[in-house]
């Protein structure tokens, strides 16, 4: 089996758990339930559950513990997804190959489905914390990694420079920061929620949290390249959003070229740092080497 068959049916194992969150419900309120299904059914690469679970997993961890708490990130990343693509941040109005939630659903019920999604996510990990079925003390340690990476240390704090920074010059200091904040924190803190369910140890909690930085500034990288090269089809949403919008990228301040380069030396570094676990991370040197070359 190829890699890229090997991490389509991890992907379709995580697609089958969320569905299990949104079976369609009547009520008053269905609006909302078919909203949140709509763009969590959407697809997408669930790159960021499937590194939590194959990192538990890595480290002898029983996937049945992590599997919450994987689905639990998507719906945090799903969310910001339906926020940032709304006419006040993003203004997108494709999605994964489908119109973006608020084109369909419009804009009030939109915030609101990003709004249930994040509020499911925390309720998704408490119960499995609360229900006795994961250790306690390891399970709400994770929860706090993910919430901290979503919230204005993470994710939100680089969302609100990135939105600041339109239309102005900024350094390449700032411009890290938009991309350790916004995309990386997320990534980074799936792999640290996996490594402390699965019962890392000090050196290969280091060693894994230093892969996750690497790799989520190499995926933004790339995202900034394929948003001025990448195929429309295949991304399943417009390309060259990042000049339409005045944001400044790598790709605006070095070019394809040194964008790229960038983006290979933190990817050999992301590899380099799993030396300590040998054969057992031959999936996440294969995950590395993938989303250097992706293309969607």
């Amino acid at each position: 089996m190829d890699f890229k068959t090997l991490l389509l049916s991890k992907k379709s194992r995580v697609d089958e758990e969320l569905k299990k969150y949104f079976i369609a419900k009547n009520g008053f309120q269905k609006t909302i339930f078919e909203a949140m299904a709509y763009s969590i059914n959407a697809g997408g690469k669930r790159l960021r559950p499937v590194l939590m679970i194959e990192v538990c997993d890595m480290l002898g961890g029983k996937i049945d513990d992590v599997m919450p708490f994987a689905c639990a990130i998507e719906m945090i990343h799903t969310y910001s997804l339906i926020h940032d693509d709304l006419p006040a941040m993003d203004n997108d109005d494709y999605r994964r190959g489908k119109l973006t939630n608020h084109k369909v659903f419009g804009e009030g019920i939109a915030i609101l489905a990003g709004d249930g999604l994040l509020n499911l996510a925390f309720e998704t990990m408490i119960k499995k914390i609360i229900d006795g079925k994961i250790d306690k003390d390891k399970g709400i340690q994770a929860m706090f990694e993910i919430a901290k990476a979503a919230g204005v240390e993470g994710m939100i704090g680089g969302q609100v420079v990135d939105l600041e920074s339109e239309g102005k010059e900024i350094d390449k200091e700032t411009l890290e920061f938009i991309h350790l904040k916004k995309t990386t924190a997320l990534i980074e803190a799936s792999i640290k929620a996996g490594a402390i369910i699965g019962g890392a140890n000090e050196q290969e909690y280091g060693a894994l949290s230093e892969y996750g930085r690497n790799i989520g500034l190499a995926f933004q990288i790339v995202d900034d390249i394929l948003d001025v090269v990448g195929d429309e089809k295949k991304l399943g949403k417009k390309v060259g959003s990042d000049f339409n919008n005045d944001k400044s990228t790598y790709v605006s301040l070095f070019g394809v070229d040194k964008s790229k380069k960038i983006a290979k030396d933190l990817i050999n570094r992301s590899i380099n740092v799993l030396e300590i676990f040998g054969e057992k991370a031959d999936f996440l040197r294969e995950l590395s080497r993938f989303l250097e070359v992706r293309d969607y």
